[in-house]
């Protein structure tokens, strides 16, 4: 079965065609990143009317460059939340005329279910059976299996990548910030400044940044004179996130007896986070995954995969549809497959 899936949660439109046994066939991505940098950050309604200009030439264009006709698709999966109201609206319209046109089945997908099953994406990936924890979008979850997810941890405030992002606007970087700030970080001299590590000295395994973000917009006040000093500070900031990542973590691990670690999501393209988890689980003796970049980011190729697996369990929308900006995990189905690359 070729499916397509359609990614428009925020500001990237992504499409993709995934193949129950060749895998993924095509992948293309349009990032709206350009567009929103003159305002600092993401315009909903910018955003939502730039998926309605790009969807259906993307749509086009991974067909054509697959080879196929529309004929040959046997499902479409699209992002139903959570995101952007308007984004997610575009997408899943899209999807469900598409479905009904074609007269083929539609499946909603859950945006972060896919961001965890992005490393099944890769040759060696992980099993989904024997139990890991998974971390992405400042989420800490269980996972026993495809839909069998229980919430360990969560941020109470600002995500990791939000923290980064404004971070790096308030040290005069463009948007978006996180990959700006990480580069600057890079010319940081060890320990110029010692960030906290927020909620790291209490049991749980909830998060929280936004002190960590005012730390730094006080030290820059008081200290940021000087190109070096704000990549002093920048570095210091990112050994922060990256180090009270890895605490929460590991403490996960310890709790839950597992020897498996899912790292998904914009977080987990920032090398100084990768290195530190690599280097925690290898002292733990335990295995670790991350998708390969291109899969970290928002894409329809995450999502493709996810709403293949739940078609194959026989998974079928209604023809209604309803768009989720808030759409805990947990309330997903649990589904009896296993998480395979292949049929």
């Amino acid at each position: 079965m070729y499916v397509l899936g359609i990614e428009t949660s925020c500001d990237e439109t992504g499409i993709a065609i995934y193949h129950s046994e060749k895998g993924l066939i095509s992948h293309l991505l349009h990032s709206q990143a350009e567009m929103h940098s003159e305002y600092g950050g993401v315009v909903p309604e910018l955003a939502s009317r730039d998926h309605v200009r790009r969807l259906v030439p993307l749509i086009r264009q991974s067909l054509r460059d697959s080879g196929l006709q529309s004929s040959d698709i046997g499902g479409i999966a699209y992002t139903a939340g959570p995101g952007l109201l308007g984004a997610l609206l575009v997408g899943a319209a899209v999807a469900r005329s598409l479905a009904w046109t074609w007269s083929v089945p539609a499946v909603e997908v859950h945006h972060m279910e896919g961001h965890l099953l992005a490393p099944m994406l890769e040759e060696k990936p992980p099993n989904f059976l024997r139990g890991a924890a998974g971390l992405g979008h400042t989420l800490l979850v269980r996972v026993d299996g495809i839909g069998c997810y229980q919430l360990l941890g969560e941020s109470l405030d600002d995500a990791a990548g939000e923290a980064f992002d404004k971070t790096a606007k308030m040290l005069g970087l463009g948007y978006p910030g996180g990959p700006l700030l990480a580069r600057l970080a890079e010319q940081g001299s060890a320990g110029a400044y010692q960030f906290p590590r927020p909620m790291t000295n209490r049991p749980g395994l909830d998060f929280s940044f936004s002190g960590l973000k005012t730390f730094a917009m006080n030290t820059l006040a008081s200290s940021g004179k000087t190109a070096q000093d704000k990549a002093d500070i920048a570095r210091a900031f990112e050994e922060a996130v990256a180090e009270t990542i890895g605490i929460k973590c590991r403490r996960a691990l310890q709790q839950t007896g597992l020897q498996r670690l899912l790292v998904a999501g914009g977080v987990s393209a920032n090398r100084q986070i990768r290195e530190t988890l690599t280097a925690m689980t290898g002292q733990m003796r335990a295995e670790i995954f991350f998708p390969r970049l291109d899969f970290c980011t928002d894409n329809g190729a995450m999502i493709a995969y996810a709403g293949w697996q739940r078609l194959r369990a026989g998974k079928r929308e209604r023809l209604e549809f309803v768009a989720r900006p808030r759409w805990p995990l947990a309330e997903l189905p649990g589904i009896a497959v296993a998480a395979t690359t292949s049929s």
